[in-house]
């Protein structure tokens, strides 16, 4: 058997073609049947724990009620300052403090929360004029209302 160059030729020229119609019709098919991938979108919050942060509500907010033996006296004079608390635990420090310059100036009446949410603390009034107090809880943000006593 006896080839010749034109056969050889022909068959090169033949398999190159079916190579590349079967590449085609494979990249064809491959196109038709790929879906472009999703872009990366962010739809959540990240976050650093899996815990949800606790809110704060209105049940487990410290609070501080207060109330004046007395709205008068003379300087020199102590006025006891009777109250509960809410969300304080028993022996919570507390002091009487009272506004100067528009700042809340602490005085020596301390007292600490008792059985029951409650206390008791006497501060002494030596300055004329109306004084504007209140009970705050010691290292924290929390304040009874204010109460004004007329010294003089």
């Amino acid at each position: 058997m006896h080839t010749t160059q034109r056969q050889i030729f022909r068959a090169l020229a033949a398999g190159a073609l079916s190579v590349a119609l079967l590449s085609a019709g494979s990249a064809g098919a491959f196109a038709a049947e790929a879906k472009p991938a999703p872009s990366p979108t962010m739809t959540a919050k990240p976050h650093m724990s899996s815990k949800p942060e606790p809110k704060p509500s209105p049940t487990t907010a410290a609070s501080i009620s207060a109330k004046a033996n007395t709205t008068s006296v003379k300087p020199g004079d102590s006025v006891t300052f009777t109250g509960r608390t809410s969300g304080l635990k028993v022996g919570w420090p507390l002091v009487l403090q009272h506004q100067k310059d528009g700042k809340w100036i602490p005085l020596k009446a301390t007292a600490k929360v008792r059985n029951g949410s409650s206390y008791s603390l006497t501060g002494k009034l030596n300055n004329p004029g109306t004084e504007h107090l209140r009970v705050a809880a010691v290292g924290k943000k929390v304040y009874s209302p204010t109460v004004t006593v007329n010294v003089g």
